[in-house]
Formats: structure tokens, C-alpha cells, sequence
């Protein structure tokens, strides 16, 4: 089956790079070195093609209910409340701030 031409895969090495900081992360000072099998990195990464894809559906959707044409950060933080995950709306917010500052966030962090 060919994949539709809007289908994106997302870089597996970032994929890779996020899910090996957030298990160190969790093991603490372990100092363990994680694997991970070349199923569960797609697995992963079509995971989360399809939560980026639902968000960003929600999110169009709350935009397009206030006459709007662009999908703004609020849009998504409501999609994300909207959807069942409100947990993750405040970490979201002190990342963006973060993003705002030179140097900070989850993106810089990530390319360090």
C-alpha cells in the first residue's frame, strides 16, 4: 500500500533521540543505556503521526468555529483540553514560553 503524498514521516532519529532522553530521564542516576527495536521506533513514530494529525484536526476545527483562517497556539492547547489531555496543557505552555526565549525549550535542548 503506497502512502498519500500529505504523509509525512517524521525523522527517526529525532524520535529516537526524544524517547531515549525521556527513559533516561525516568531511570534517574542509573546511568542505564536504553535500545530500542526498529518496531517500536515506528511504532512510535506512527503513534505519533496520528496524535499530531488529531490535534491538529481539533485545533482547525476550533478555529474555524471563531471565523478564523489560522490555527493559533490557543487553538491547540484548547484541542488539547478539549480531547482529554489537559494534563499536558501546562507543560506545553512553559515550553512555548521557553520557545520564545533564545537558547530554551524543548527544541533547543534537543539539538544541544
Amino acid at each position: 500500500m503506497e502512502k498519500p503524498e500529505t504523509d509525512v514521516d517524521l525523522p527517526r532519529a529525532l524520535v529516537k533521540r526524544i524517547v531515549k532522553a525521556k527513559l533516561t530521564a525516568l531511570a534517574g542516576d542509573d546511568g542505564k543505556e536504553f535500545g530500542m527495536s526498529k518496531d517500536a521506533l515506528t511504532a512510535l513514530s506512527e503513534s505519533t503521526k496520528v496524535f499530531i494529525s488529531l490535534i491538529a484536526s481539533t485545533a482547525n476545527d476550533i478555529c474555524q468555529e471563531k471565523r478564523r483562517q489560522t490555527v493559533n497556539a490557543d487553538d491547540v492547547l484548547t484541542a488539547l483540553t478539549d480531547m482529554d489531555f489537559p494534563e499536558l496543557v501546562g507543560p506545553l505552555k512553559e515550553q512555548l514560553e521557553g520557545a520564545l526565549r533564545p537558547g530554551e525549550g524543548a527544541f533547543a535542548a534537543l539539538c544541544v
